[in-house]
């Protein structure tokens, strides 16, 4: 009998342990990621997309018509009480003004000290008349002039005293704090401040929304130059879905970040939420108070919200992409029993953006795959490898991965 050669034995044992080997390996089922489930520390979330808004805002304008001169700010300036925005056009009111100072600068130097040498010239022609009536009165005694000449001596002392009493009038009206002294002033403080109106200045402290009018331009009183949002009263609002609303409240605390700066988080809290539902998109408006207002914030900007609505201390938590046929608080997870799968339904409790709370149907340790709608038979045998969770470590990483279109999310800390 011819022998078998050794290296013919050795390729058919090698063949054999490799058959075996593949065997083992089909029998065992394919290589899949999984992960162990364990507990931690859980936050619920609302995540939406909003806009910043000043809350009290001021249309600023003229109150005299006029062309501008001047316009001494732009879009997005601060401006303070009393800041110089627009300056008018003002030859008509100063030149008002200068006639009306002249005028009185005459009364003071001229009309004052003319009427009271008048009182005095006044004074004098009734002492005369007086003492010519005296005198006409012995001559009409003795006969030895008319009636006539008598009565026209009486008359002219009349005539002195009326211009007497006009006299003094005059200087009174003339005197320093006189009528004439308070009109002349009154009229000069009118204009003054008619004048003042040319300057167009901010009456509150803010931002300069917008602006209306450019140099050259003729204005007119009521017409709107600025549009001023005031400081200290900015919010963010935010349409949520309604589906959210039990889950708000107000005073709830949250996390803002704009997109323009992304690496600047900064808190807000919930102010108000609307009572009723927008019925065309199904949303709940709210809005959230910021205090204090980072400095780069601006009106209409497009910010991301984070709001805190429950938190535990320790959850049983899972990963949502392991989590299928999601229905309410009902889902479906791959759970593996001593390296075979096993359709486990689970009941969950607050939900993430990444994982969500197990409140019944899993223990701590148990290891599921991360696919769970995968197309295994209950009793399939699976070969696992565990894989990290992804769940998110920071708020902004919350955000920034959230819904940019105003749905609602929840997230995990």
């Amino acid at each position: 009998m011819r022998a078998i050669p050794y290296k013919s034995i050795v390729s058919a044992l090698l063949l054999i342990c490799i058959a075996a080997f593949l065997a083992f390996r089909w029998w065992q089922g394919p290589l899949l990621p999984s992960y162990s489930i364990s507990s931690m520390p859980l936050v619920q979330t609302v995540v939406a997309t909003g806009r910043v808004v000043a809350v009290s805002r001021t249309e600023i304008g003229s109150e005299v018509a006029g062309v501008v001169l001047e316009r001494l700010v732009q879009e997005g300036e601060q401006v303070a009480a009393g800041d110089l925005l627009l300056v008018l056009s003002s030859d008509e009111v100063t030149a008002q003004v200068r006639q009306a100072e002249a005028a009185l600068a005459e009364l003071i130097s001229s009309n004052r000290p003319q009427a009271a040498v008048d009182l005095v010239n006044a004074e004098v022609a009734l002492a005369q008349a007086t003492r010519n009536v005296e005198r006409r009165r012995e001559l009409v005694a003795i006969s030895a002039i008319s009636d006539e000449e008598m009565e026209q001596a009486i008359q002219a002392q009349a005539q002195a005293r009326n211009n007497l009493e006009n006299a003094r009038l005059k200087a009174k009206a003339l005197s320093s704090g006189g009528v004439e002294e308070d009109l002349l002033r009154a009229r000069i403080a009118a204009l003054q401040a008619q004048l003042n109106k040319t300057q167009v200045r901010s009456k509150v402290s803010g931002t300069i929304l917008t602006r209306n009018v450019e140099i050259g331009d003729l204005v007119q009183p009521g017409q709107s130059l600025f549009t001023i949002a005031l400081d200290g009263n900015t919010e963010i609002r935010v349409p949520l879905d309604e589906r959210n609303l039990s889950r708000l409240a107000v005073q709830q605390q949250a996390i803002a970040i704009s997109d323009a700066y992304p690496d600047k988080p900064f808190p807000v809290r919930i102010s108000f939420i609307a009572p009723t539902i927008d019925p065309q998109r199904g949303t709940v408006e709210v809005r959230l108070a910021v205090d204090p207002v980072p400095d780069f914030l601006r009106q209409d900007m497009t910010v991301s919200v984070n709001i805190e609505t429950d938190r535990r201390a320790k959850a049983l938590v899972i990963p949502n992409d392991a989590l299928a046929n999601v229905k309410e608080s009902n889902a479906e997870v791959l759970l593996l029993r001593n390296g075979q799968v096993q359709r486990q339904q689970v009941r969950l409790g607050l939900r993430g953006l990444s994982a969500s709370e197990v409140l019944s149907g899993l223990s701590a340790g148990d290891e599921i795959l991360v696919d769970a709608t995968a197309s295994l038979a209950d009793g399939a045998r699976v070969r696992t490898k565990l894989q990290a969770a992804p769940f998110a470590n920071t708020d902004a990483d919350k955000i920034m991965r959230a819904n940019n279109k105003s749905q609602s999310a929840e997230t995990v800390n």
